[in-house]
């Protein structure tokens, strides 16, 4: 009796060949037989006889397994062959319970943020990338990367914390005759004096040119922190939100957990604090009024209690990072009024005016906003007036001659009576 099994494997693994395999049964007592296997290819079906091993009572040929090819055999019908097949089937392995995890068998595992839809190349990225270095590379609790990136970035915007202290300490020891100019062209503008007022413009910029005084010089550490906040802000709370599961326990004293708001209420009382303490002493009082900006520094004043209803709802790595940030402005401010490190720095020491010695006197609150107020108004009547006469000088240039007078000059007249009866006779 024989019986053939085919199997059809992959182009990939014969070539796309058809191969056979046929088994010789040969009968030695009534409960074994033997099987030779032979394969045979699609080519010149070329037989080869195989090394039989004994398997499950059965001799078969230790063919070598082909990817993707399933063997099929016709069993015999004897009863004999079932029992003895039945006989040695083996019980099904027992599923393992409790298998380890891969993060259980690499101890400290974490996932890495581009599994997480974390990091990249933009400055949110970036700023996840480096906490991630900070945190895998150098073995940092959550809480001591974040304040190692707040100082590594404050450090580097250090120059521009020297140049614009630099140009604030000039802008107040020349104050009084910046206020002198100012007010020359207040008045003039407020008269509606326009070349008064230019011209007083001119004399100012040329005496900053003069003395190298540069307003706009004192925006540069805002305007440079602006976009590092806003790129630490977002990416810090892209990492709560995820979350990033070691942040739960990355913190330190009472809020250790980092995703989640502070239920003490004492990280954002601290941030608004530090904030207020750094807006104090880190703003020159005399030099915002030279510049006409006491309403500005009264709404600086404002801002911490304004963002503490915000603040409270924060996860606890942005304000951590926040506090960090305004702990270093406070030291920084702290050393920058030592007259050694100013020296060093080539800082101006900074003359302290007595406000009845200037011109511009101080004013309250009320009568700062009454004043800004009636600025505003005068301007905006200046600029409707300058706009209507503008109106009327291109409309007398190309319109119709307008008559302004009673006698008209050009008009013909009649001659005098005597003349015509000369010209008559």
């Amino acid at each position: 009796m024989l019986s053939r099994a085919c199997r059809l494997v992959s182009k990939r693994s014969l070539n796309g060949r058809i191969v056979c395999m046929q088994e010789g049964l040969a009968k030695t007592n009534s409960f074994q037989r033997t099987r030779d296997y032979h394969i045979a290819s699609g080519h010149g079906l070329h037989r080869s006889a195989l090394t039989p091993c004994i398997l499950l009572n059965t001799r078969f040929s230790p063919v070598k397994p082909i990817t993707a090819a399933v063997l099929v055999r016709n069993l015999s019908t004897a009863d004999g062959d079932k029992a003895s097949l039945l006989e040695t089937i083996p019980e099904p392995p027992a599923i393992p319970q409790g298998a380890p995890e891969v993060a259980d068998i690499v101890a400290g595992a974490e996932p890495a943020f581009s599994t997480l839809g974390l990091g990249g190349w933009t400055p949110v990225g970036i700023v996840q990338n480096c906490m991630e270095f900070l945190h895998i590379g150098l073995d940092l609790p959550w809480w001591g990367c974040i304040a190692i990136g707040t100082v590594c970035v404050r450090t580097l915007l250090f120059p521009l914390v020297i140049a614009s202290q630099r140009n604030a300490a000039k802008m107040n020891n020349y104050m009084p005759q910046l206020q002198v100019l100012q007010m020359k062209m207040t008045e003039a503008r407020q008269a509606g004096n326009a070349i008064d007022s230019a011209r007083y413009g001119q004399e100012m910029v040329l005496f900053m040119k003069e003395k190298k005084l540069n307003p706009l010089k004192n925006m540069l550490v805002p305007l440079a922190q602006a976009p590092i906040f806003i790129s630490f802000f977002m990416g810090l709370r892209e990492m709560a939100n995820t979350p990033v599961e070691s942040m739960r326990d990355g913190g330190l004293f009472w809020f250790t957990d980092l995703t989640i708001c502070d239920q003490f209420y004492a990280l954002p009382i601290i941030t608004s604090l530090t904030l207020f303490a750094t807006i104090e002493l880190g703003t020159d009082s005399a030099r915002m009024s030279a510049a006409n900006m006491q309403t500005a520094k009264y709404i600086l004043r404002a801002l911490p209690i304004f963002i503490f209803p915000f603040t409270i709802n924060f996860p606890g790595a942005i304000l951590c990072y926040w506090a960090c940030s305004n702990f270093f402005s406070l030291l920084q401010v702290g050393f920058l009024r030592i007259p050694k490190v100013r020296d060093f720095f080539k800082i101006d020491r900074i003359v302290a005016h007595k406000p009845e010695t200037l011109p511009i006197k101080k004013k309250g609150f009320t009568e700062g906003i009454k004043e800004s107020w009636t600025n505003m108004k005068i301007s905006r009547e200046l600029e409707e007036r300058a706009r209507i006469d503008e109106i009327r000088f291109h409309k007398a240039g190309k319109g119709p001659l307008v008559k302004t007078y009673k006698y008209d000059p050009t008009a013909p007249r009649p001659g005098p009576a005597s003349a015509v009866n000369a010209k008559k006779r």
